[in-house]
């Protein structure tokens, strides 16, 4: 009988971590998180390894392990306590992602799986030309900038590795914004939304968990970086009337003229929400699905409504 491949999961007891785990275990792989403190879980066994940072001790937790996920980050906060983010950033993200990456090298594991961002292209996109694989990486922002030289530092450890960078994540358990406006959706409420006109790339976490997988065994996706999400872009109207069907309800958008939202946005104080609701960020994920022949297992309505069932 074949032996089962033992992964090393980071982050596993987060949001993409525990769909991750699930995914793995129903595909006969065993698993090993690698936490900051004791956590329980639905995983085959658990090492502690502490802050994620250039000291982090990571032997115990390679020890054996054939695959490595790298998903544990520092991200976005709402609300920075940090005196010096970038740093902070760096700490977490660039320094602590090399100190892994050296030791799954010497470690001699198959490969190392990395979750980047779709941001390390940039924040924003024209319509109608997405971001693709060939994009001149423009990280903005400390934590974009971060998965960047993380990034970097993955190439250069001599371990085998591919990363993925993908755009918005949402699924069951996805808090934040993204939350919020299917709750607002779901109530019925009335939003001024209806002339924005964007394109905005999303990912399933079923979608992002199953080319994590095959990032990891592809033998096409050594030393390779993807862009990946569902498909065709949406704007942000499409996607509210995408959640109403989804729910079963009725949309309610108002068409506010989209520089009369930006502008009472940015008056109070919203301005990095009047971003994210009028701007576009779409990728083209074409070249993962020829290169590693991968396709969504799930479609939109698949995610969505999965993502209103557990959130309820």
């Amino acid at each position: 009988m074949a032996k089962r491949p033992l992964a090393l999961v980071t982050g596993a007891n987060g949001f993409v971590g525990r769909h991750l785990v699930d995914l793995l275990q129903r595909s006969g792989w065993r698993v090993r998180a690698a936490l900051r403190a004791p956590y329980d879980g639905a995983w085959d066994e658990s090492v502690v390894v502490g802050e994620l940072c250039a000291d982090t001790p990571w032997e115990a937790a390679l020890d054996g392990a054939d695959y490595v996920f790298h998903l544990a980050a520092r991200v976005h906060v709402l609300h920075e306590t940090d005196a010096d983010p970038e740093a902070a950033f760096t700490r977490s993200n660039v320094d602590g992602t090399r100190a892994l990456a050296i030791a799954a090298a010497a470690s001699d594991v198959k490969r190392l799986v990395f979750v980047s961002t779709a941001k390390v292209c940039g924040e924003t996109t024209p319509r109608g030309a997405p971001f693709d694989d060939a994009c001149e990486p423009a990280p903005q922002g400390p934590y974009a900038r971060s998965k960047w030289a993380a990034e970097t530092a993955i190439a250069g450890s001599g371990v085998a590795y591919c990363i993925l960078r993908p755009p918005l994540v949402y699924g069951p358990g996805v808090g934040a914004n993204f939350a919020a406006m299917m709750r607002w959706v779901e109530r019925g409420w009335w939003l001024p939304l209806g002339a924005i006109c964007n394109e905005r790339s999303l990912l399933y976490v079923g979608n992002l968990c199953d080319a994590l997988l095959r990032a990891a065994t592809h033998p096409d996706a050594q030393g390779e970086h993807f862009l990946v999400d569902d498909g065709t872009p949406l704007s942000t109207p499409e996607l509210l009337r995408a959640v109403a069907a989804a729910a079963r309800v009725k949309s309610r958008l108002i068409a506010v003229p989209q520089w009369m939202l930006a502008g009472a946005l940015r008056l109070a104080g919203r301005g990095a929400e009047a971003s994210r609701l009028t701007g576009s960020l779409a990728i083209d994920s074409s070249r993962i699905r020829k290169k590693l022949d991968w396709q969504p297992p799930f479609s939109r309505q698949d995610g969505l409504r999965a993502t209103l069932a557990q959130n309820r």
